[in-house]
């Protein structure tokens, strides 16, 4: 809709005013038309000139009076009249303040919208930590408590009650030591060492370490006819060594019995592309999107069962990030998956 400043509502009922003075002249005062013509064009243009000014000031003064708890509300300032006046001078008021309570009006829809996602992922993320942490204190307090009733007495109860509960304990410390470094990493906290290193060698150094809990799954660890020779990259040492224990690990746990987990380098001129592959049960597509979420689990139940955290691949999701790179995933069930992410090239 049209909206018009005080200047021209001002100029439209000056006009107005001043053809009706005109009109009434020359119907009911004036019948010498010698004397009409020069009057007429006097005295209207005179009731043009006051009707302008005094409706100008009128109309000024009332929207301005209007205007100004609006414009203050939404601005979340204090304002005077002299500088309202001299922001709206000469101005479409109504259109200006209309446009700008509607941007106002977006941007704080936008804002509850956001809160309301926050206190949603807040929830959940309480939820998720009060779950994942209250399996194990219970299973300690299960374990204490029937040490204490009499099981401590008896060797073959008491010895693997106690495996047990160091396990627990162990779960329960790596959740915290997970949830503190997703916390940094999301706040920009973690500081990053970066340095040039062989990440053909740190491979090797992570299956070495992984050679035992591979075996224990019966899967294999391969590295690619890429890393023949060395591959170097600038990154953290100390992150993408956890970034690559994390996609391994992950992939060991959820592989086939007798399958692989295979690693391999490519180069893509100024990056490294690191890419780790397994020939597992798969993922369905529907749940590829969510993967990096926090404590996010295709199968809750076996994920529990095998261990973690829930919070591994997030963790290589914000690492990879804070070195300004990419990570990604395809899957196919029955197939296998694959993590692939870049490094700057060393």
């Amino acid at each position: 809709m049209k909206t018009f400043s005080p200047k021209q509502l001002a100029l439209i009922i000056a006009f107005v005013v001043a053809l009706l003075s005109a009109g009434f002249q020359v119907l009911f005062i004036f019948t010498d038309e010698n004397v009409l013509a020069k009057f007429i064009i006097v005295s209207s243009l005179s009731v043009f000139i006051v009707a302008y000014v005094l409706s100008y000031y009128i109309f000024k003064s009332f929207i301005l009076e209007k205007i100004k708890p609006i414009y203050k509300t939404i601005h979340s300032i204090s304002i005077t009249d002299e500088k309202l006046t001299e922001k709206f001078e000469d101005k479409d008021i109504i259109g200006m303040v209309s446009q700008e309570v509607s941007d106002w009006a977006k941007n704080k829809t936008r804002q509850i919208s956001e809160l309301k996602k926050l206190e949603k992922y807040r929830k959940e993320f309480l939820g998720n930590v009060s779950h994942e942490m209250k399996t194990p204190i219970f299973n300690i307090q299960g374990y204490v408590l029937t040490l204490l009733d009499g099981g401590l007495e008896d060797d073959t109860i008491a010895r693997p009650y106690l495996e047990r509960t160091e396990k627990s304990i162990n779960r329960l410390i790596s959740i915290v030591e997970d949830l503190e470094t997703i916390s940094k990493l999301e706040v920009g906290e973690l500081d990053l060492k970066i340095e040039r290193f062989d990440i053909v060698q740190l491979v090797r150094d992570i299956f070495e370490f992984q050679e035992i809990k591979s075996n224990s799954f019966n899967v294999q660890l391969v590295i690619g006819k890429n890393a023949e020779k060395q591959v170097f990259v600038e990154a953290d040492k100390k992150q993408i060594f956890q970034v690559i224990t994390n996609l391994i690990v992950n992939s060991i746990k959820y592989g086939k019995e007798g399958g692989t987990t295979a690693i391999d380098f490519f180069d893509m001129d100024s990056n490294i592309l690191v890419e780790v592959t397994d020939n597992g049960i798969g993922i369905e597509e529907k749940h590829l999107p969510r993967l990096f979420e926090r404590f996010f689990r295709v199968d809750k139940s076996r994920s529990r069962e095998i261990g973690g955290t829930g919070l591994g691949l997030a963790i290589v999701k914000h690492i990879i990030e804070a070195h300004n790179q990419t990570i990604h995933v395809r899957s196919k069930i029955g197939e296998g998956t694959s993590f692939a992410f870049t490094l700057k090239k060393g």
